[in-house]
């Protein structure tokens, strides 16, 4: 998957997600029929990647396997395979390739929070959360691993607090840019359904 979309797929599912565990609605839209479904649960949680695996070109897989295994030291290869297979929401496989390209690029936060995103795809809410801490301590201004941060520990985690956190610095570092305004939704949906006293405390 391209590192620049990947938090507008995941803040996409929280935002059918709000609608669905704190508003008690289905309002939101969200970007997949998975993730419709997700809305409807009260404490809803990543879906399977196993409900959710589509088709990929095994042509390029092939290919890029073969590139892999003639290079051993080469991220790029694996960074792509990795792309392929979170394209196609097959994260088991993602996480497999993202791990190696991980391994061999460890100071690309793009790269690292693409990982983290998967964990959490595939119910591993505290794997992500650690590889976001990795993503942050690499560059600790990056706006979407900070939206993705607040995804995971308002849905992941049910931690409120933490999210409104995440997202208050998304808005601070890029209040006009989409992240920001992404965080903001977040933050004011939180509020118009806990009140004007702001957003709730964990356990809320």
């Amino acid at each position: 998957m391209k590192s620049d979309s990947v938090a507008f797929g995941v803040a996409g599912i929280a935002f059918g997600l709000i609608a669905g565990w704190i508003i008690g609605s289905q309002q939101a839209k969200a970007p997949s029929s998975a993730a419709a479904q997700a809305a409807s649960a009260p404490a809803a949680s990543p879906a399977s990647s196993n409900t959710r695996a589509s088709i990929v070109d095994d042509a390029k897989v092939n290919a890029l396997k073969s590139v892999a295994e003639r290079e051993p030291k080469n991220a790029k290869p694996r960074t792509e395979l990795g792309n392929l297979y979170f394209d196609a929401e097959r994260y088991d496989d993602a996480i497999a390739w993202y791990e190696q390209a991980v391994t061999l690029a460890p100071n690309d936060e793009n790269l690292s929070t693409d990982l983290g995103v998967c964990y959490y795809y595939t119910n591993q809410p505290d794997k992500a959360l650690a590889r976001f801490d990795a993503s942050l301590k690499l560059n600790p201004k990056h706006v979407k691993t900070l939206l993705n941060l607040g995804i995971v520990r308002a849905f992941g985690k049910q931690d409120l607090a933490g999210a409104t956190k995440a997202w208050e610095q998304v808005i601070a570092i890029d209040p006009n840019g989409t992240e920001g305004q992404a965080a903001k939704r977040a933050l004011d949906t939180l509020k118009s359904a806990h009140g004007a006293a702001g957003a709730p405390k964990p356990g809320a």
